[in-house]
């Protein structure tokens, strides 16, 4: 079985009006969070920026949250701004909803394969693992790994899910001979 990864390069950017500009993108570019305290009470944002305009907003993490529902360590990354903090908190699907923002990945991931299986015997079990929720149609990712056209991958591929139904998740497919 051959491996092959999806991995982020980057962040993906947020579908977001702008209020100054009205522009669609926004990024968090290098990851800031904004805690206010109120008593015993914090507040969470993400700070993002516009793409157009770099006007800063924020989006709701936590809201009057006590102090003691925080687990350190996390209260220490929203403190000290972990980028792996950030890049988890943007990926919260409960996030997107709370704050009405998608996640546009346009250029924010590639595909990494082994070297050609010129040697490997047909038909060839492929197994794609996600390192991160990357939304992306099974057809196209498998038209992009092994250059052919999608008509052909619909031809050539055996799959136990749909090959036009966006996934997040990981699968396996086999890769049928060409005649």
């Amino acid at each position: 079985m051959l491996p092959w990864v999806v991995r982020r390069t980057r962040l993906p950017l947020l579908s977001r009006r702008c209020v100054n500009c009205r522009s669609e993108s926004a990024t968090a570019g290098e990851g800031r969070f904004r805690v206010n305290a109120n008593g015993k009470l914090l507040d969470v944002w993400l700070l993002v920026r516009c793409v157009s305009c770099d006007w800063t907003s924020k989006l709701t993490v936590h809201e009057r949250a006590p102090v003691r529902s925080f687990d350190p360590a996390e209260l220490d990354g929203y403190l000290a701004n972990d980028p792996e903090l950030v890049a988890s908190t943007l990926l919260d699907p409960l996030l997107a909803r709370r704050n009405r923002v998608t996640l546009d990945w346009t250029g924010a991931w590639r595909l990494d394969t082994p070297s050609p299986w010129v040697d490997e015997a047909w038909p060839v079990k492929v197994e794609i693992v996600f390192e991160d929720p990357v939304p992306v149609r099974p057809e196209r990712l498998i038209a992009h790994g092994l250059g052919l056209s999608r008509n052909e991958v619909l031809r050539r591929i055996k799959c136990d899910i749909p090959l036009r139904r966006t996934t997040r998740a990981g699968f396996t497919f086999t890769v049928m001979a060409g005649d």
